[in-house]
């Protein structure tokens, strides 16, 4: 017993020396997208900052592919030492879980969560030429002519894709989905009016928007965005109980030491709250957050449960 007590307490004191020397090399965060999209927005600017709190050096690893999967798969597999990590997003934690017949992870079985770092809405956006000015008015002409509109998204399962699917059957409405390969193509379409509507990031549509190229009827989130103050919820403006977006989470492969989580926690807590950071992710439309790895959790669990009854409902599904 004696011995055993003794192991434990080397134990204790090998993994409170690790701790206090975290990071002594470089940590991987590993986004499941490639360069240049709504992970890097978060992931970049986070990276820098967190070297700053933490005294090592961050940087990001793009590996898109399957809805995020992949990425999702290689920090599964990785040590679990704190050296990498995943950004992950909505459709990784919440939704691929209903969406794909087979995923090789499982995200709350096997990661241990951080920090829920922050959450963008989504903007209804219709082309220019459509003669709707409110949410009310677009629900009213939709009902006019059941299937007689289309919308675009980012792809089958898409956050954008869902977020139209879970407005229709709400609204009862009857849309034409029309999915593409990025945003950029689904933008194209939506200013040629070859579809009348989708939901955009403000990331990606700010600069059709102040233009005037697309008109927004209504945004995602539970309350306003302070990216465009005046844009009414979609919950206020006439579908009470209306809510999605995307948000953003950190997370280290299950059996990372507990000392190296909450060392990455504080830290990222800490990042979230200098001015730099907030300003970035604010000029992008991100919220930050900053919640507990409990709260993390807990939300994981319920978004789950919400974005798996959508998927059924819609018929969502990827080849």
């Amino acid at each position: 017993m004696k011995r055993l007590l003794s192991l434990f307490a080397a134990l204790a004191v090998s993994l409170s020396a690790m701790a206090a020397s975290y990071p002594d090399k470089p940590v991987r965060i590993v986004v499941p997208y490639s360069p240049g999209g709504g992970g890097d927005v978060v992931g970049r600017p986070l990276s820098q900052e967190l070297g700053k709190q933490l005294g090592g050096s961050f940087y990001i690893d793009n590996r898109g592919g399957a809805g995020g999967n992949i990425g999702m798969e290689y920090v599964a597999q990785s040590p679990a030492d704190g050296y990498a990590v995943v950004l992950a997003l909505t459709s990784q934690l919440a939704i691929n879980q209903a969406l794909y017949p087979k995923l090789h992870y499982d995200a709350l079985n096997d990661f241990v969560p951080i920090t829920l770092l922050g959450s963008a809405p989504y903007f209804l956006a219709v082309n220019s030429s459509l003669p709707v000015k409110n949410l009310d008015e677009f629900i009213k002409l939709a009902k006019s002519k059941p299937g007689g509109m289309s919308y675009a998204s980012t792809g089958n399962g898409s956050g954008l894709h869902l977020s139209m699917e879970l407005l229709k059957s709400m609204a009862g409405i009857d849309l034409v989905h029309v999915p593409y390969k990025g945003g950029g193509a689904a933008l194209t379409d939506l200013l040629s009016g070859n579809v009348q509507a989708m939901f955009v990031s403000y990331g990606t549509g700010s600069a059709q928007i102040k233009a005037g190229k697309i008109r927004v009827l209504a945004v995602t989130s539970s309350q306003r965005s302070s990216a465009l103050p005046d844009v009414p919820t979609i919950a206020e403006a006439g579908v009470p109980g209306y809510e999605s977006g995307v948000w953003y989470a950190l997370l280290a492969p299950r059996g990372t030491p507990p000392e190296i989580v909450k060392r990455l926690h504080d830290g990222s807590v800490a990042a979230l709250q200098s001015k730099d950071l907030r300003e970035r992710f604010a000029s992008d439309g991100v919220k930050t957050i900053g919640s507990t790895p409990e709260e993390l959790t807990k939300y994981i669990q319920s978004e789950r449960v919400k974005w798996a009854d959508v998927v059924k409902r819609s018929g969502a599904t990827v080849e």
